[in-house]
């Protein structure tokens, strides 16, 4: 039951506060990126590889930043792939597909450039008879190394002498932009750029040899290149977060015993405690009973008759706390009927 579950998710602190202690539960929130159920065939495409007009610039940072000719081609079709898995894993769409052989390229090295035009995204769609366009928009890796020159005490076979061993550590920043064109509609759905920090390490008797230890660093970049892409897909996905919540436990023996039965997650033994406190002569008790039953139906999921107690609670007995509640309330249910639009299949 839907109830007992968000019972189980809720846990109390061990604290209090003045008059209150805290409740923790679990709130789903909505995608970041909501997009139709309409939509169920998407293609994924790769726009970041640099046009030979702009090869001289690109190749002049790949020399600044140690980047080998074709590192970036490759991590970048590694994020694409990373991105169909994720949503495929995820049973978002009926069909995902990866057009490597669609000619888009980059007029900007490492920057988000202008997007497609509707034409071109419209003419991809129709050929390939797809919803909507994933495009990797911006791909781009830049390294610094550092070096450092440590005493150590080296074996041999006169004995240990002193000697000097060359650190090398390179630190890679890979940087991905994405678009989601709606052609449909004529929508950007999302635009957002993704970094991701990697850090390798090696060690030798001089600098070169230290430094040849992280050359070989392409596995490692393409895999966190296809992590980017992965992580991007999470923004079709609703989420969970905690939140906290406050509730009276002071006022009446009924709240004193109360408390005692929520700490032990006897949260309907509870309320019917404070609901007999609903109709309490003094406006104070009354107007907290009132708030800490909107505080179970929430609990409970029933966010329509937590508005209803939180708006008694305010409206009639002027507690201060519930007027901030029934915002919290009422933006819960924009939440959930967003939710409910994107989990439509």
């Amino acid at each position: 039951m839907k109830k007992l579950y968000a019972i189980a998710l809720a846990s109390l602190t061990l604290c209090s506060c003045s008059s209150t202690n805290l409740v923790y539960i679990s709130v789903q929130q909505p995608a970041p990126v909501t997009i139709s159920p309409d939509i169920k065939n998407v293609g994924i495409v790769n726009r970041s590889i640099v046009t030979e007009k702009n090869k001289v610039l690109d190749v002049v940072d790949k020399v600044l930043t140690m980047e080998g000719d074709s590192l970036d081609i490759q991590a970048s079709r590694a994020s694409t792939i990373g991105l169909a898995d994720e949503l495929i894993k995820n049973n978002r769409f009926s069909n995902v597909t990866v057009f490597n052989t669609i000619d888009l390229h980059s007029t900007i090295p490492g920057q988000f450039q202008a997007p497609l035009s509707w034409d071109i995204v419209e003419k991809i769609c129709h050929e390939k008879r797809i919803d909507a366009l994933f495009s990797l928009e911006l791909f781009d890796t830049d390294s610094k190394v550092s070096y450092n020159a440590v005493p150590v005490s080296m074996k041999t076979p006169l004995g240990n002498i002193p000697g000097i061993e060359h650190q090398a550590s390179m630190l890679t920043t890979v940087k991905t932009g994405w678009r989601i064109y709606d052609p449909a509609e004529k929508l950007i759905l999302d635009e957002y750029p993704i970094t991701k920090d990697i850090t390798l390490s090696g060690k030798g008797i001089n600098p070169v040899v230290a430094a040849g230890a992280i050359l070989n660093r392409k596995d490692a970049v393409k895999d966190v290149s296809r992590k980017a892409g992965q992580d991007y897909a999470l923004r079709l996905i609703p989420y969970w977060i905690r939140v906290n919540r406050d509730y009276y436990v002071k006022g009446t023996d009924n709240f004193s015993i109360a408390k005692r039965k929520a700490q032990t997650g006897n949260w309907d033994g509870a309320a019917e405690l404070w609901k007999k406190e609903t109709t309490a002569a003094s406006s104070k008790i009354a107007g907290r009973a009132c708030y800490n039953m909107a505080i179970i139906c929430e609990i409970n999921g029933q966010l329509d008759q937590a508005i209803e107690w939180a708006q008694k609670a305010y409206e009639n007995y002027n507690n201060k706390l519930a007027l901030r509640y029934v915002n919290i309330l009422k933006n819960r249910k924009e939440n959930n009927n967003l939710l409910k639009y994107q989990q439509q299949l």
